[in-house]
């Protein structure tokens, strides 16, 4: 017969919020106690489940990792993978554990996260967005759990997101494009119903009409953030005729994509076309030439989330939404010599 902490606190004869305390090594437990427990527990060769060791403290120490949307981020995305890592790091450090959440039954209409992180008695979920997100997160938002969101705004009683200043990376750029006498600026967008690419070109049309730059509709094409869509989105832009002097990708694999359809039509990166991306990721280093651009903070964005969703679960308390301020990276594609940071709104 499976023994359960209740059987174990019966034989002890003490609680089963005492013997659940004493498996997760929390408050103030005689050593007489803990003894008798723990050898009780030995000779049974009873193993706690994770209900058990959150019957006493209502806390599993378990967090859940959701990559939200029908087109999700893999676990290997630049750069949600480096935000990942940082979050990881960070609440490991706080006595969390990791458990992620599979939507491959998305398609099947089965998709429901919070019967899901109430099954698991996640104390958290960490969601990350990707494309077309199911009605299932924002029912998971709106619940009990504590969520943060990155690059998704939750708006829940127990939620909170953390996310660069999509705005601001546009900005950033344009404004450096404008002060080094660059007018002729095109744009390789995100899917238009992306938020985040809807917050960048957002960003970009503000700021090309705030310094009186031409909007040209010829010059504007979209992708999906991957590195092939950028090559087709700049070659169309090629085909018009009369090219940009400087490009702007909404992400820097669209960027190196880019790169690669401007020498495809026999130019030259920067000479003939400057380009710029957005996130800074690894590829960014070691392309040819080395991607100028936008970087997002992913240590900070992912320590945050980290230490955010700690609040949550452990405080009373409102945790407000944060956004990161980004930081241009200049490098050989848009022709500086060599690698240097500039913060336009430091």
């Amino acid at each position: 017969m499976k023994l359960t902490i209740r059987d174990i606190a019966r034989m002890a004869g003490v609680s089963p919020s005492t013997v659940s305390k004493i498996i997760n090594n929390y408050g103030e437990i005689g050593s007489s106690t803990k003894d008798k427990v723990n050898k009780i527990i030995e000779e049974t060769g009873y193993k706690p489940t994770f209900s058990a060791k959150a019957l006493a403290t209502k806390k599993s120490n378990l967090i859940g990792i959701i990559y939200a949307g029908k087109v999700n981020v893999n676990l290997n995305h630049p750069f949600f993978n480096e935000v990942m890592n940082h979050f990881k790091r960070t609440v490991g450090n706080l006595g969390y554990d990791l458990l992620i959440f599979s939507n491959e039954n998305f398609n099947l209409n089965l998709e429901n996260y919070l019967d899901r992180a109430r099954h698991f008695h996640v104390d958290g979920c960490l969601i990350i967005a990707g494309e077309e997100i199911q009605s299932a997160i924002y029912e998971l938002d709106q619940s009990d759990i504590p969520c943060v969101g990155v690059d998704i705004q939750l708006t829940g009683k127990k939620s909170t997101y953390v996310m660069t200043d999509n705005e601001k990376i546009s900005a950033n750029v344009i404004e450096y494009l404008y002060m080094n006498s660059i007018r002729d600026i095109g744009y390789i967008g995100g899917k238009k119903d992306s938020p985040i690419a809807q917050m960048r070109l957002k960003g970009f049309i503000y700021s090309m009409n705030r310094f009186g730059f031409t909007i040209r509709d010829e010059w504007i094409h979209y992708g999906d953030f991957f590195e092939e869509s950028g090559y087709n989105a700049m070659y169309q832009m090629l085909e018009t005729g009369a090219y940009p002097t400087a490009v702007y990708a909404a992400s820097d694999m669209m960027a190196l994509g880019a790169i690669q359809a401007i020498r495809a039509k026999g130019l030259k990166v920067p000479q003939d076309i400057r380009v710029i991306g957005c996130d800074d990721i690894e590829a960014c280093r070691f392309s040819e030439p080395k991607l100028t651009t936008v970087k997002q903070d992913k240590e900070k964005i992912g320590r945050l989330a980290g230490h955010m969703l700690h609040d949550l679960i452990t405080k009373d308390m409102e945790v407000k939404s944060i956004l990161v301020d980004p930081e241009l990276i200049l490098r050989e594609s848009c022709g500086a010599k060599q690698k240097e940071s500039l913060d336009l709104y430091k």
